[in-house]
């Protein structure tokens, strides 16, 4: 009979554990479940902070220099030393302010237009919708994402809108996005939603001469 009580007891406390407290708000830390002197190594692991001091290494210092041949993490050809280039890297001019325009290093073809737009099918379709007017997947769920369409997306800079991409927006659902698309993708974006901006508000009249006829336009 004592055996009967004991499991039920245990079972007891395990319902109360796993389900008694589900959504509770608590002010105070959690129980330590594995305390160290139970589970040495567990919780707390052995590791060198930035900065700090390390009697392993001749020079004292746990951080260790730069391995010679290193690149900067941005790789490829557009990859520069430091980010020496605040438009391509920040979507700054050199004095802070939101340049306007794409940086001068990137080549704005067929191709980067292609690049920009699978970026955009991918990271940015679900929020702002195929055609940039905001009615993505989630303005379903009760989401404004913004609209490209707006004269005040028109008006702005473009690197305000890589800053957007990069850093994402105070007080809004936007994300930051550095961490999935790389400087030039941004930028490769950015030129993607100026194409569909010109899209909506273009007539025949925009298109050059020497497309005219292809397009059976006289």
């Amino acid at each position: 009979m004592r055996t009967v009580y004991l499991i039920t007891f245990f079972l007891a406390v395990l319902l109360i554990a796993a389900f008694g407290f589900r959504g509770t708000i608590f002010t105070r830390p959690p129980i330590d479940v594995f305390p160290a002197w139970a589970f040495p190594g567990m919780q707390h692991q052995a590791k060198y902070k930035a900065q700090t001091a390390s009697p392993f290494f001749a020079d004292g210092r746990a951080d260790r220099p730069l391995p010679v041949g290193v690149v900067p993490a941005d790789y490829g050809p557009l990859a520069q030393p430091l980010h020496a280039d605040p438009h391509l890297y920040d979507g700054k001019n050199p004095d802070a302010s939101f340049a306007r325009g794409f940086p001068s290093s990137l080549v704005i073809d067929e191709k980067f237009m292609e690049r920009g737009r699978q970026r955009y099918t991918i990271y940015c379709s679900p929020c702002h919708g195929g055609l940039g007017d905001g009615k993505g997947i989630v303005s379903k769920y009760g989401m404004g994402p913004a609209n490209f369409h707006e004269e005040r997306f028109h008006k702005m800079a473009e690197g305000e809108i890589f800053n957007t991409i990069t850093h994402g927006k105070l007080n809004t659902t936007m994300p930051s996005y550095a961490d999935k698309l790389v400087p030039a993708d941004r930028w490769a974006v950015i030129a993607y939603v100026r194409a569909l901006e010109r899209a909506r508000v273009g007539t025949a009249a925009d298109v050059p001469p020497e497309h005219r006829q292809e397009l059976g336009l006289k």
